[in-house]
């Protein structure tokens, strides 16, 4: 059983939910393929593979060079971080159901690998859909692709995952 087969059984879910979870597993990204690219505002360093650094750093520049202020929110999560995210929106009333529709179940979750971005503008509330709404998201779906990115949760996703706008990664 892998380490995150593990963990998940630690939230109490059936093999029968498991085995209709739509996302695919991701690999968690060691260390030694991660490094430091931003920092949160708590100055917690942002970590990513280097090749997606590069492309973010390419991709930001760019759009910078058009008027668009990107920013990384959040990158590179482990597998137990994952789980304590889940936790605490449990905690927190919330039901597995409504959970899972916008936080990937531990070992689900694009940003295990290091290559997955969450992405906002100066001025925007972070992480919700009116991220849709900004010259950054047009533009990013006009140039993301160029840059080797791509947005993993558009509306009606394949995943079962509520649209996330501001979720892209990186297929470099």
């Amino acid at each position: 059983m892998s380490a995150a087969m593990t963990l998940i059984t630690t939230l109490g879910l059936t093999d029968d939910f498991l085995s209709s979870y739509l996302p695919p597993l991701q690999l968690e990204a060691s260390e030694q393929d991660l490094k430091p690219i931003h920092q949160t505002d708590a100055l917690k360093p942002i970590l990513t593979t280097a090749k997606t650094a590069v492309c973010w750093e390419k991709m930001q520049s760019a759009a910078a060079q058009d008027g668009i202020n990107l920013y990384i929110i959040s990158g590179f999560r482990s597998v137990q971080y994952q789980l304590e995210i889940v936790n605490r929106k449990r905690k927190a009333g919330q039901d597995i159901e409504q959970i899972l529709k916008v936080s990937a179940l531990p070992g689900y979750s694009e940003h295990h690998t290091g290559r997955a971005l969450d992405l906002g503008m100066p001025g925007m509330p972070a992480l919700t859909e009116d991220f849709e709404h900004t010259k950054g998201f047009s533009w990013l779906q006009k140039h993301a692709k160029a840059f080797a990115f791509s947005m993993s949760y558009p509306r009606q996703n394949p995943y079962g995952i509520a649209f996330e706008p501001w979720h892209w990664l990186c297929d470099a």
